[in-house]
C-alpha cells in the first residue's frame, strides 16, 4: 500500500526522494532506493504490456462470454488462423505483425480451425451427353454474372443424410444461394439456381443473357435433362469438368472444405449434434451469413466477398463532378 501511495505521488510530479522524507518525517521508513526496487520487479516492459493488449484483442474478436453456462464460446472471427486474424486486427486499425499474433495465439491456447479431407458425392451419370469443360482449371472472372461454379455435399444427421447444394460467383466468390433436402434428386441443384437468378435480380444485378457459365462437375444431378433444359431457358451455358480429373471444380471443393470445417465440424453457428434437417439449414444460414458478409477472403485482398463486389461496381459508377 505504501509503495502505491508513492507511485501515485511520483505520477503527479512529486519526486520519489520528496515523498520518501515526508513519509519518514511520520514514521514511515521508507528509502527511495527500495521503492525503486519495488517498481523494477513489478512494472511491465513496453513489450510485454503490448503483447498482453495483443492477447486481449485476439481474445475478444475470438470468444464470447455465455451468460447462460459462464463460459467463454468461440465466435466465428475464432475459426480464423495467423494469417486471417494478422489482417482483422489490421482492419481495426492494429498495427501488428504476423510474429506477434502467432506469439499472442500460442500464449492463448488457440490455433484456429484447419480443413479435413472431405468425401465425394460425385456420381456420374452412365451414359448421358454431358457438355464440356469451359474453364479448364481457369476459377477466375473480370466482373460478376459471368461464371458460377455450383456444387453439394452431406451433412450427417439423426434423420439420416442430409445434402447442401452451393452456387458460388467466381468473381468474388460469393455464395449466392444454397439449397439443402433429404435427397440427392434434381431438386437440390435446381433450386439455388432459380435463387441465384432471383437475386441478382432482386440486387438490380441481373444476369446478362447468353453471358453466364454455369460450371459442376460430372455428377448425374448436373447432367440431368431437368437442369440442362433449364439452363438453355435461361440462356445460361452449361461447363461440366473432366470425369477424374481432382481440380475440374476445385474452386468449389475448396469452398465445400470450408462449410464442412468452420460451420459443420463446429459448435460455432449450432451447438450440439444435427438432429434434423431444420438444424443443418439455421447453422447453414448462420455461415453463409458470415461467410459472404464478414469473413475475410485472401484470394481477394482479406475482405469480405459482398465487399469486394460493392468495390467492383463503385468503381464503375462514376462519381458526381462538382457544379
Amino acid at each position: 500500500m505504501i509503495m502505491e501511495f508513492i507511485r501515485s505521488q511520483h505520477a503527479q510530479g512529486r519526486s520519489v526522494e520528496s515523498v520518501c522524507r515526508v513519509l519518514s518525517d511520520q514514521g514511515l521508513q521508507v528509502a527511495a532506493r527500495t521503492y525503486r526496487a519495488w517498481r523494477a520487479r513489478t512494472s511491465l516492459a513496453p513489450r510485454e504490456l503490448a503483447m498482453a493488449y495483443l492477447v486481449n484483442a485476439i481474445h475478444s474478436l475470438a470468444f464470447v462470454l455465455d451468460p447462460t453456462t459462464g463460459r467463454y464460446r468461440l465466435l466465428p472471427e475464432g475459426l480464423y488462423g495467423r494469417r486471417k486474424m494478422t489482417a482483422l486486427l489490421r482492419r481495426g486499425g492494429l498495427e501488428v505483425s504476423y510474429g506477434r499474433v502467432d506469439a499472442a495465439m500460442r500464449a492463448l491456447g488457440h490455433h484456429g480451425i484447419s480443413r479435413a479431407r472431405r468425401h465425394r458425392t460425385t456420381v456420374p451419370g452412365k451414359d448421358g451427353k454431358r457438355a464440356g469443360d469451359l474453364l479448364n482449371r481457369d476459377f477466375t472472372a473480370p466482373a460478376p454474372n459471368l461464371v458460377w461454379v455450383t456444387d453439394f455435399t452431406y451433412v450427417r444427421t439423426w434423420e439420416g443424410f442430409v445434402y447442401v447444394a452451393f452456387i458460388v460467383d467466381v468473381f468474388a466468390q460469393r455464395i449466392l444461394a444454397w439449397h439443402a433436402q433429404r435427397t440427392k434428386v434434381t431438386d437440390l441443384v435446381m433450386v439455388p439456381l432459380r435463387m441465384a437468378i432471383w437475386q441478382r435480380d432482386r440486387e438490380e444485378r441481373p444476369v446478362s443473357r447468353g453471358q453466364l457459365i454455369h460450371h459442376s462437375d460430372a455428377g448425374s444431378q448436373y447432367t440431368s435433362i431437368r437442369l440442362t433444359e433449364h439452363l438453355a431457358v435461361e440462356d445460361i451455358a452449361p461447363s461440366i469438368g473432366t470425369v477424374g480429373d481432382a481440380y475440374d471444380n476445385a474452386l468449389m471443393e475448396s469452398i465445400i472444405g470450408l462449410y464442412k470445417t468452420e460451420c459443420i465440424a463446429t459448435t460455432v453457428f449450432h451447438d450440439g449434434a444435427y438432429k434434423t434437417l431444420g438444424d443443418v439449414e439455421f447453422a447453414t444460414a448462420g455461415w453463409v451469413a458470415w461467410y459472404n458478409n464478414t469473413r475475410l477472403h485472401s484470394s481477394i485482398g482479406m475482405v469480405p466477398p459482398v465487399e469486394h463486389e460493392q468495390a467492383h461496381y463503385a468503381a464503375l459508377e462514376p462519381e458526381a463532378q462538382p457544379v
